[in-house]
């Protein structure tokens, strides 16, 4: 077979039903559906380059595509833990669902009527975890000159997360 689609179709029509079998086995009815889905897909990508016979490839793929599965859920549940470990049921019993909602929108306020750079430098700070050296390079200045964005970012953030409100900081020359 020279044409690709009538090559993959033929390749889907013998194979599927084993490899969802396979899947199955191995996994809940969704996610091996998906393993399945997402075998098929791969071997569209590399559909020049299967082997014969492709069934034992297509397996292959689909039991990586598995571990993957299991080593996310894993991941997942063992920050479930963590997270659990380190909550007490006073704190289940504080949490209210609407001051968190409001905490956010005054937090995404405060942080909207932030200058770029302030906001810029938090990110790197925090989101990614930059020490002040990469930092200030991705920003293209010095460290000290960092360290007092840094600094000043936080300030204002604290000061515009008490006033409560969306307000544009002063933004203070770097």
């Amino acid at each position: 077979m020279d044409d690709p689609e009538e090559r993959f179709t033929d390749l889907y029509d013998r194979h599927y039903r084993s490899v969802l079998g396979y899947a199955l086995l191995r996994a809940e009815r969704d996610v091996a559906e998906d393993v399945c889905s997402e075998t098929f897909l791969v071997a569209w990508r590399r559909l020049a380059q299967l082997p014969e016979p492709p069934l034992p490839w297509l397996l292959g793929v689909a039991r990586n595509l598995l571990a993957k599965q299991r080593d996310s859920r894993t991941r997942r549940q063992a920050l479930v833990d963590r997270i659990a470990a380190l909550t007490t049921a006073r704190d289940q019993v504080a949490w209210d669902v609407a001051e968190h909602v409001i905490d956010r929108e005054n937090a995404l306020a405060a942080l909207s009527a932030l200058p770029e750079q302030d906001v810029e430098a938090m990110v790197f700070a925090t989101w990614y975890g930059l020490p002040p050296e990469q930092a200030a390079t991705v920003m293209g200045c010095s460290v000290r000159t960092y360290n007092v964005r840094l600094h000043r970012a936080r300030k204002r953030l604290t000061q515009a997360m008490h006033v409560g409100g969306p307000r544009r900081v002063r933004s203070l020359e770097s």
